[in-house]
């Protein structure tokens, strides 16, 4: 096949071929000679190698000589050769995961990272995480700690816990309670509350997992305190509560309250375990979020509770597990617990999130400053948002206004609810809003700005906007706009 191969060649195609340069001519070229100083010489004949045979192979593969233009340049140049070479090298040492600017009003956007953390985070980071810490080590005794001791004190003083352990998302906190409490055994939950989490994580799934055994009951829109009472039997370990944070059952539907629950379960000796997910530490109802508060469930009876670290409460990504000491106690000595267990720097970062609630610090975390902005003060920072950004852009071809609009939590969190704000609306004479989107998505100042399009109009909030990153987003729509 291989000698058919090359006889169908043509004589241009075979020229092409016998032109390309080898390997070792190429790695003498000094762009690529110099490159060599910065990566692995593995992964710079790697790189080179993988050009050079798909050239050889777009070569081969084309039939029409006067498609062969491009080629002919790259196999008869080195030079250029060398400059492709030396793109596709920068691109893989470049750093994929890179900021962004989120102009959406979707605060805990969970394709952007969810909360953003604060100065005083990175300011720990650079203290403790270039350095050895007392993670594990217990100062005073002068041997082996746990790391609990440092997010522990404060998780149960700010949830009313007696004890508290964290692993590294929510997700993995239900699992592991599940495991360590549940194996074996029969979990009753209700059908309304089986919801699927992101990326397509289902509460079943992850039950079945665990090795415990889903007992539903009730309807989809309406379960009785009685559903529950009547499964119970000998096989039964948890009594199971998911609070629907991404979605709403509304108009025929019925569940039991939280303290029905906490009683049943006082009354059979069952924990009552509940996933809360968002995570709502402060009561943020005066800014338009209504979320049940941890320090409620846990004062309401409820054995164990679960919740998000980069939600609502605005820290690194965590699942926290806090509750009665006994049922604590028991989860932290399940073997998976160290397979889920946080690091030094969600340690760090979750630590220096705590301590500003406990100081009522609120603005200091980003994610509570951004909920707690009002309409008002958006109106006045867009407003000279548009003042700075207008001599910046062609004249008589955008439109610009101010309008109301919504910001969303987001983040898996309160759907319904939404923030009054004010909103940057932008039409342009010359690029769609789908295009003017594209644009700004594509970094064409050094960052990419995540905007949203309604009704043919590009749209920007600048709730989900740092101030300091508003020249910089102006410099981008002035280049994108133009």
């Amino acid at each position: 096949m291989e000698a058919r191969a090359k006889q169908a060649l043509s004589a241009e195609q075979a020229e092409l071929l016998r032109q390309i340069p080898s390997v070792d001519e190429l790695l003498a070229q000094p762009r690529l000679a110099a490159l060599a100083g910065r990566v692995d010489r593995h992964v710079l004949v790697e790189v080179t190698r993988t050009v050079l045979g798909e050239l050889r192979s777009r070569i081969v593969d084309q039939a029409k000589i006067a498609l062969l233009g491009e080629l002919t340049l790259l196999a008869a140049d080195p030079a250029a050769l060398e400059q492709h070479i030396s793109s596709v090298v920068e691109r893989i040492l470049a750093h994929s995961l890179q900021p962004v600017i989120n102009a959406t009003g979707v605060i805990l956007h969970t394709n952007l990272g969810r909360a953003p953390l604060s100065a005083a985070v990175v300011e720990e980071f650079r203290r403790t995480a270039v350095q050895y810490t007392n993670l594990e080590y217990d100062l005073e005794a002068g041997g082996r700690g746990k790391r609990d001791v440092h997010t522990s004190p404060l998780l149960e003083r700010l949830t009313g816990a007696e004890a508290a352990i964290v692993v590294n998302n929510c997700a993995a906190a239900v699992l592991l309670v599940l495991a360590a409490l549940a194996k074996g055994g029969e979990v009753i939950v209700s059908r309304g509350e089986l919801i699927e989490i992101g990326d397509g994580f289902r509460i079943p799934e992850i039950m079945a997992e665990s090795g415990a055994v889903l007992r539903e009951v009730g309807t989809t829109n309406r379960t009785r305190l009685a559903d529950y009472e009547n499964a119970i039997h000998e096989k039964t370990r948890l009594l199971l509560r998911v609070h629907p944070s991404n979605f709403r059952i509304t108009g025929f539907a019925e569940k039991p309250e939280l303290e029905e629950l906490a009683a049943l379960s006082q009354r059979t000796g069952l924990p009552l375990v509940e996933d809360l997910g968002s995570g709502c530490l402060q009561d943020l109802s005066a800014s338009g979020i209504s979320e049940p508060l941890v320090r409620q469930s846990i004062d309401a009876g409820v054995s164990l509770v679960m919740f998000s670290g980069d939600k609502l409460l605005g820290g690194p990504q965590a699942g926290i597990i806090a509750g009665k000491k006994e049922l604590v106690t028991r989860v932290r000595r399940h073997p998976l617990f160290r397979a889920l267990r946080v690091d030094k720097l969600t340690t760090a970062a979750l630590e220096v999130t705590l301590g500003a609630y406990l100081r009522a610090a609120w603005d200091e975390i980003p994610a509570l400053r951004m909920i707690r902005a009002s309409a008002g003060e958006l109106q006045r920072r867009s407003e000279n948002f548009l003042r700075e950004l207008r001599p910046e852009l062609p004249l008589d071809e955008v439109e610009l206004e101010i309008v109301d609009g919504t910001s969303l939590a987001g983040g898996g969190s309160t759907p319904t609810q939404a923030l009054p704000t004010k909103v940057i609306r932008i039409a342009s004479a010359r690029y769609s809003a789908t295009q003017l989107e594209q644009r700004l998505r594509r970094a064409p100042a050094g960052i990419s700005v995540i905007a949203r399009v309604e009704n043919d109009r590009l749209i920007l909030d600048l709730r989900t906007v740092f101030p300091e990153q508003e020249p910089l987003l102006s410099k981008t729509l002035g280049a994108v706009l133009h």
